[in-house]
């Protein structure tokens, strides 16, 4: 092993922050040396790093959530969900590992593109991202689908529950969209795992069922008794309450499909904000095996027994992956990879989540004195081209030290009141292109026909 040459800090908390990862990457570039030129310009960068040294994603990602662990404002508890979720992102080409034409949730079409399975941690306070795995197409196998190392984004999103489960996070429930409900091998993986879930059905998805009896969840929604407050007959009210300090009342009941009822091991529990009509885009077909408080099982259950109103809570915490993937594809760089293999790929996601951690981490830490260290983003190096200088206010007009430039501020330079009222204020919105609409429109769907970004 090679000394550690001497490097100049990063700059403020961040330095403290790659430390605690020293021991995972200190033989990264060590492991050049029987390289020839291992000094020069091409073995250094970026590219290397993420293909050719030696150091470990899934360790590092170990060492991140045990970070997570340690601090009691991000310490998982079993009030809390495990949110199963999958992403595409667009890639060119064939040469890329996982590439193949799929369906891109992302851009709500089939693509040519890469997907990866994720979860999410969440209890409406917090939300960080627990483990990725890429999906590999069937075509990447001699034997496709049929091939034994050949998983389905089910199978992938059970293995990766469970594996946060192991690792401590505990939780209330794993949750997910319809896209996992139609896969008995994902059932089973979590009764194996001993995970209890809430997952969304299909509507119009056919279930067996005598002949006079509901065939699909719509069905079933239909034969409940009631149709809203003035008749509320089988259903119940539920005070929703969404990040943006607004609440909804929502209606909610539990109801018989073939073998669903508050009495058996799988529930049917429906949601909606019309009993009446059961509007596509605010109605939810949720099934569960947390148990009927009521129910003769719930004694005996592995689970402890779940009211209408957390159940509702529960899958209404599952937009928050989506708030997870604003911010790791939009600010971070998810997709920006310029790598092929499979191990490059998944060290870059690695890193990605290492750096959303690091912004968690500053979120909860208190705010401390303004660091002159830190590189100014826009320094005085004479006006750009194309613009004027412009000489600074008089000072009389500005107040001390909020801004050293007359362009773009430094978040350093703030005092950290000015920097948390400034964090208060809503952001403001653009007039979206059309790709954007489209993306919104999804996430509006998504979010039960509201901005918000789940249950609080």
């Amino acid at each position: 092993m090679t000394a550690r040459r001497p490097w100049p800090p990063a700059p403020g908390p961040l330095e403290e922050y790659a430390a605690r990862f020293d021991d995972l990457f200190f033989t990264c570039l060590a492991g050049a040396e029987p390289m020839a030129g291992a000094g020069g310009p091409p073995v250094q960068r970026l590219q290397f790093f993420l293909s050719e040294s030696p150091w470990e994603a899934g360790l590092v990602n170990d060492r991140r959530l045990e970070l997570l662990r340690e601090q009691p404002e991000t310490t998982a508890h079993d009030g809390g969900v495990i949110v199963i979720d999958d992403s595409g992102d667009r890639k060119g080409g064939t040469a890329t590992a996982h590439v193949g034409r799929q369906w891109l949730g992302r851009y709500g079409k089939a693509d040519n593109g890469v997907v990866t399975v994720t979860t999410v941690w969440t209890d409406g306070r917090i939300y960080y991202p627990l483990h990725t795995q890429p999906y590999t197409p069937a075509h990447h196998f001699d034997r496709g689908r049929a091939d034994p190392a050949f998983r389905t984004k089910p199978q992938i999103s059970a293995a990766l529950a469970t594996q946060g489960k192991e690792a401590g996070f505990a939780c209330r429930a794993v949750v997910a969209d319809c896209a996992y409900s139609t896969s008995d091998d994902w059932y089973l993986a979590l009764r194996d795992a001993g995970l209890p879930y809430v997952v969304a059905l299909k509507p119009h998805r056919g279930s067996w069922a005598r002949a006079d009896e509901p065939h699909t969840p719509v069905d079933a929604a239909r034969a409940l008794a009631g149709t809203g407050p003035d008749h509320p007959g089988d259903w119940m009210p539920v005070e929703r309450h969404f990040r943006d300090g607004h609440t909804e009342t929502w209606w909610t009941a539990d109801a018989r499909l073939g073998g669903y009822g508050p009495n058996s091991p799988c529930r049917l529990v429906v949601a909606t904000t019309d009993p009446g009509r059961l509007p596509e885009h605010t109605t939810w077909y949720l099934t569960t095996n947390l148990p009927h408080p009521d129910a003769p099982h719930a004694t005996t259950s592995p689970h402890p027994p779940a009211d209408l109103a957390e159940i509702v809570h529960l899958y209404g915490l599952r937009p928050w992956i989506e708030q997870s993937y604003k911010q790791i594809k939009d600010e971070l760089g998810w997709a920006d990879f310029q790598v092929r293999s499979a191990r490059a790929i998944k060290r870059h996601q690695t890193l990605v989540n290492c750096a959303f951690t690091f912004c968690r981490d500053q979120w909860f830490a208190p705010p401390g004195p303004l660091d002159a260290t830190a590189p100014d983003p826009c320094p005085d190096n004479g006006p750009e081209r194309g613009t004027h200088h412009t000489p600074p206010a008089p000072a009389t007009l500005l107040a001390q030290s909020l801004s050293r430039r007359p362009r773009l501020a430094h978040p350093r330079h703030h005092p950290p009141p000015l920097v948390a009222s400034l964090d208060r204020q809503r952001p403001t919105h653009r007039t979206p292109g059309p790709a954007r609409r489209g993306r919104l429109r999804r996430e509006c769907l998504i979010n039960g026909g509201s901005d918000d970004q789940g249950d609080a």
